[in-house]
């Protein structure tokens, strides 16, 4: 779950306070963050289901109370650690490990994906699973992964071209999340999985963040900051993609 990370108060050395020029080299320094990262998400996804199949699927059936706990103090970690003011390093370590729990976390979305659209996984001879990814499954990932970048990058322009401070959603979204949060707990008490209409709400949420983070981005945010703002919008975008993903297989029939 993505939440927002800075104050809507201006603060010293904003970026809102620079020059037009600097202004420019730390969106474009954010903007490329959040694309690397997006991309190496990919990436180390898809490298974890293909070289370690094995690991995947312990990963994908892990207890979702552990799984949960661990990743939210992982991401905790990682965002502290991208905040930090001392040592460039010690951001891009935050923003590795932001991505690296967010494959793992994604495990889970990615196998049901597969077994629920065509082949199962195989067994190879030496007992290891192989995933085989079916052209279905293949094509509900792609449309999961055109429609978020559609939704982000249109919400994205929006605050670009508008230049509309969409800080005042910080009451609702804080709401909203806290909402979310008390549901996933009581769907690990009582047993109950996340529906469609859940997801829904979420992608609604999520679009929430996208306009008040890129007020927050556009605005707030100090110029040495590019790290942690893009590891800010990467877990929304992350928690997007999983929730349209869920609607979208959720939609389709086998």
């Amino acid at each position: 779950m993505a939440f927002a990370q800075a104050s809507a108060r201006p603060i010293p050395g904003a970026v809102a306070t620079l020059g037009v020029s600097d202004r420019v080299s730390f969106l474009r320094r954010t903007y490329a963050h959040l694309g690397g990262a997006l991309i190496a998400f990919a990436l180390l996804t898809g490298a974890i289901m293909k070289f370690a199949p094995g690991f995947s699927w312990s990963v994908a059936t892990v207890s979702p109370w552990v799984a949960i706990i661990l990743f939210v103090l992982v991401n905790m970690g990682a965002q502290r650690l991208a905040m930090s003011e001392t040592s460039r390093g010690l951001q891009y370590l935050g923003l590795g490990l932001a991505v690296g729990a967010w494959s793992l976390l994604l495990q889970n979305m990615i196998w049901f994906v597969m077994l629920k659209f065509g082949t199962n996984a195989m067994v190879a001879a030496d007992g290891h699973l192989i995933p085989v990814m079916s052209s279905t499954a293949a094509t509900i990932i792609t449309e999961s992964v055109v429609i978020t970048l559609a939704i982000f990058i249109g919400l994205t322009a929006t605050v670009f071209v508008t230049r509309k401070d969409f800080t005042f959603l910080r009451g609702v979204l804080s709401i909203g999340t806290f909402a979310i949060l008390g549901v996933i707990i009581a769907s690990l008490i009582f047993g109950f999985t996340f529906g469609a209409l859940l997801s829904g709400f979420v992608v609604l949420l999520m679009a929430g963040y996208i306009l008040y983070q890129t007020t927050l981005v556009m605005n707030y945010f100090p110029p040495s900051a590019h790290v942690a703002a893009a590891l800010m919008l990467f877990g929304t975008v992350a928690t997007l993609f999983i929730h349209v993903l869920n609607i979208m297989a959720s939609m389709r029939n086998r």
